[in-house]
């Protein structure tokens, strides 16, 4: 079969789709005057539609996706951050590592797949740096280089690794339930947070990392996620309602954490956004940085609960 996609999933993506045809209503006076809103839009209409195809598509088309966003990610992270000439074959085994890493997550390896970068790929390139000769900077090109693999790669292979769990623990929607329950909330929390803050944030929670965060978002980001958590979590997951709701609490605040990690990072950088790739939202690590705190955690919560 080539479209495979359970009847949960379907109306779960339906009613994404539904929700962005309101978000374009709101967004369609800007077109012209081309405004973030508008930009940013637009973008979801294209990320959504490749991230449903995907998943009515066998799982190794989604799999292979993640796998080009991690590299993109990666990319758009070395790019920003400055590498010693030095460096440039360790950056190739690096490269390398991210379809090996996705290889394990197609063919359901949980064993290699959760040590091959911390363990194995930390441990050998610090080794191929050695191996290079040059020493200075050596601690700060070694340290760059595993964080960029831990965000982008080893990270994001987490959500795509909710695709190779066995079905039969999650017979409601399966492995795609699953990820689509992470994307839900991991995006609704960002625009829950954005939301709450426009309309009641008085108090900022971190102003030298992220001006615009305030606590009234926080707080509005937490609601929301952990409501649409219980609200969806029968339909695409195997969690009872109050699992649900403390996966929709961890997720938001992990989402948080995510988002102004990666903030502090574009600040030390004195960026305002990681690349260009995506118009309103600025480049991938802009739109994966709450995903790469939310992915892991989520995965191993569902793994532990119920596989």
């Amino acid at each position: 079969m080539i479209f495979d996609m359970t009847p949960n999933v379907a109306t779960a993506l339906a009613a994404v789709f539904a929700l962005l045809l309101v978000a374009t209503a709101f967004a369609w006076p800007q077109r012209k005057k081309k405004h973030e809103l508008w930009l940013r839009t637009r973008t979801w209409w294209v990320i959504i539609a490749l991230l449903g195809l995907s998943i009515a598509l066998p799982s190794w088309v989604p799999i292979a996706l993640f796998g080009l966003i991690s590299f993109l990610a990666f990319k758009e992270f070395v790019t920003l951050i400055p590498t010693r000439r030095a460096d440039h074959r360790v950056l190739l085994w690096a490269y390398l590592s991210i379809p090996l890493q996705y290889y394990w997550v197609s063919i359901g390896w949980y064993g290699m797949f959760i040590i091959f970068i911390p363990v194995y790929i930390f441990l050998a390139l610090p080794l191929r740096m050695v191996l290079a000769g040059e020493t200075q900077g050596f601690i700060k090109a070694a340290g760059t280089v595993h964080w960029g693999l831990m965000i982008a790669v080893f990270s994001l292979s987490h959500a795509a690794f909710l695709l190779a769990l066995p079905g039969a623990a999650n017979p409601v929607a399966g492995g795609d339930g699953l990820l689509l329950f992470l994307l839900l909330l991991t995006e609704i929390n960002d625009v829950g947070q954005y939301c709450s803050g426009k309309l009641l944030g008085k108090h900022k929670v971190i102003p030298k990392v992220s001006p615009n965060k305030t606590v009234e978002g926080l707080i509005g980001g937490v609601v929301i996620t952990t409501a649409v958590a219980v609200l969806a979590a029968p339909y695409l997951t195997p969690l009872n309602w109050y699992e649900a709701a403390g996966i929709g609490f961890v997720l938001a605040l992990a989402g948080f954490a995510g988002d102004v990690t990666i903030s502090a990072v574009k600040r030390d950088l004195k960026l305002k956004d990681s690349g260009t790739l995506l118009p309103g939202h600025g480049g991938i690590l802009d739109r994966v940085d709450s995903l790469t705190f939310t992915a892991p955690l989520f995965f191993h919560i569902i793994y532990f609960l119920h596989y």
